[in-house]
């Protein structure tokens, strides 16, 4: 029994501290997230669209990262990589020297024979040579043999999601495809691939590089990713960029990649963090022509003995693309200003191959530390706080130095923090804190003000309560010109039952006495320890006769009910009451307490156990 009494008082202890309260509140939020996750698991609704609010809006935060990062020049892009690029001048030019377009073939086949002569690390086409009608099978023949003679030009193809007939046959030839040791089971197809685009059969089956260049955009219709390794009918294929980056790393050919454990597609020392779909993450150098970028027309004319360009394309990386607005490759992307030409997202990723310079996420396991994390802190900010003001103030620049370090861990280590879900969290742990720390004052000064007013044992409104309620009773009936009336108790012969039974029997009996006078009243009733065993009733509103009713029901409630002293003892006890009444007997609470107490002696020297009336 005393154990139980020691862990009965440690835990009413510890309820009352700020720890506890502050415990529980985080208790609680973990709960409600962890409900929360269970029922969006059943609501597939409800989930999908959480999961696209939170997925658009944590994507702009990316984009105000890297425009801010590119705006700071960082990183910095590779200069040998050079585009050569069909825009809107070259259009124009080349449409007036052929007069049609797409150019002969031929052209481009003289175009590698004249780059290739500098010695140049690569050249990428972000062209597709399809099977047409139009096309002449000598200038086909001239572009493939271009291409299939040296090891550094790589071409196009694409995958989409047509179903129509004159698509290629599900069989790609093998040479094209990669194996992939896929050890964290990234997923790398696209549900709405179906076929693919045909290319130049010359090209497929010859010895040219061949890479996709499907470029995906989010929910958003911006690209802020590339897939390097594709799924078309069970086999692996790679974008285009991504192969020549391989080759570029590696001096021999590589067919054979891994994605590890940590979804890290391994590529020499290359590591490049992969999403659960497959997808590498830019990280963006700039707004449009960011690289070096010389209009194709110019080079052709130097080709054809016009004038020079003056540049040299010895060990550069040469993409060949379009930039024109009417052939439609401009894509959304993060950065300033908008819209890039696919073959300058292709520049960006090789860029990103080269440097070892893609962006990664944090994990889940470090998202939910941050969550709980900045939960815990907001909270105990709050919690701790003296001042609401400072409160709020440092919850601000909690979440602005938050801000802080999420931007220079993308702009120095290229990790990408979660913004939207912790700063949400941060402003709800925030209001429920403060809502926490309110309750928990409330609860306070209710604790503070039963000390006050409550007498411990009885629990009864103490003498304090009694006399200031009396005041105000009376200047309540007097105003309202209403009666109202004072009922003083004792308990009979009490001194002889302590005296007999000892005190703790004595303390029960009081408990009990109290109880029943409380719950005999009206709770309009105010029900008080005047002192020692002496208790007091405001009735108020009431007149004599009906005060006088009441205490007898009292009196003889109080005489039939056996006390318990103990769990098997009991005793009988009876009480002994005065009645007062306002206006008839006093003008002022001394004087209805003084004609409550004369009614009072009255009963006890008439025998006890009645009421009396002076």
């Amino acid at each position: 029994m005393f154990l139980l009494s020691l862990g009965e008082g440690i835990l009413k202890n510890l309820i009352k501290t700020k720890w506890f309260i502050f415990g529980t509140y985080l208790l609680l939020v973990l709960a409600a997230l962890l409900i929360g996750f269970v029922l969006l698991q059943n609501n597939s609704t409800l989930r999908h669209g959480l999961i696209e609010f939170f997925e658009v809006a944590e994507n702009r935060t990316f984009d105000y990262r890297q425009v801010i990062q590119v705006a700071h020049k960082r990183p910095v892009p590779n200069k040998d990589i050079v585009i050569l690029a069909i825009d809107d001048a070259s259009l124009e030019s080349l449409w007036d020297k052929y007069g049609e377009w797409p150019i002969p073939r031929n052209v481009y086949a003289d175009m590698i024979n004249y780059i290739e002569a500098q010695k140049p690390q690569a050249i990428m086409f972000d062209l597709m040579f399809l099977k047409s009608v139009r096309s002449e099978a000598e200038a086909d023949k001239s572009l493939a043999d271009a291409m299939n003679k040296y090891p550094n030009v790589y071409t196009a193809m694409n995958f989409d999601s047509s179903d129509s007939d004159v698509r290629l046959p599900i069989d790609l030839p093998k040479r094209l495809e990669v194996n992939i040791d896929n050890q964290a089971k990234v997923n790398l197809k696209w549900d709405d691939i179906k076929n693919c685009r045909p290319i130049l059969a010359s090209l497929l089956n010859g010895k040219v590089n061949v890479g996709i260049i499907n470029i995906k955009r989010n929910r958003d219709g911006i690209t802020r990713s590339i897939s390097p390794i594709l799924t078309y009918k069970d086999k692996t294929y790679p974008f285009m960029s991504f192969i020549a980056g391989a080759d570029y790393l590696n001096a021999n050919k590589q067919k054979d990649f891994t994605i590890d454990k940590n979804s890290n597609l391994l590529v020499s020392t290359t590591k490049i963090p992969l999403t659960k779909n497959g997808e590498a993450i830019l990280n963006w150098y700039g707004s449009a022509e960011t690289y070096t970028t010389i209009p194709m027309y110019k080079l052709i004319n130097e080709m054809q003995g016009g004038a020079k360009i003056d540049y040299d394309f010895r060990d550069k990386i040469i993409l060949i693309g379009t930039t024109a607005v009417s052939l439609h490759d401009a894509k959304s992307v993060p950065i300033e200003n908008g819209t890039y030409p696919g073959v300058e997202i292709h520049a960006t990723f090789f860029n990103n191959m080269l440097d070892d310079n893609f962006i990664h996420k944090t994990g889940i396991f470090t998202n939910l530390l941050i969550l709980v994390g900045s939960i815990t802190a907001i909270g105990a900010i709050v919690m701790l706080s003296s001042s609401t003001l400072f409160a709020f103030l440092s919850t601000v620049l909690f979440g602005i130095a938050y801000l802080f370090v999420s931007y220079y861990a993308m702009e120095l280590y290229n990790l990408w923090i979660p913004i939207v879900l912790p700063v949400i969290s941060m402003m709800v742990s925030f209001a429920l804190s403060f809502l926490a720390k309110y309750l928990m004052k409330a609860k306070d000064f209710e604790y503070q003000y039963k000390l006050a007013t409550i007498d411990g044992l009885t629990e009864l409104y103490n003498h304090r309560y009694f006399q200031d309620t009396l005041r105000k009773q009376m200047d309540i009936a007097r105003r309202y010109n209403q009666p109202f009336s004072l009922i003083i108790a004792d308990i009979d012969f009490f001194k002889k039952f302590n005296d007999t039974y000892g005190h703790q029997a004595g303390d029960a009996v009081l408990r009990q006495v109290a109880h029943l006078l409380k719950t005999n009243s009206r709770t309009t009733d105010y029900v008080c320890r005047y002192g020692g065993e002496e208790m007091s009733i405001i009735l108020p509103n009431t007149s004599a006769e009906e005060a006088m009713n009441h205490a007898n029901r009292l009196c003889k409630a109080i005489s039939e009910k056996p006390f318990h002293l103990t769990p098997v003892d009991t005793a009988s006890v009876t009480i002994s009451l005065g009645v007062a009444t306002f206006p008839e007997n006093a003008q002022t609470p001394q004087d209805l307490i003084e004609w409550a107490d004369k009614g009072l002696y009255y009963a006890k020297e008439h025998g006890r156990n009645q009421v009396g009336r002076y």
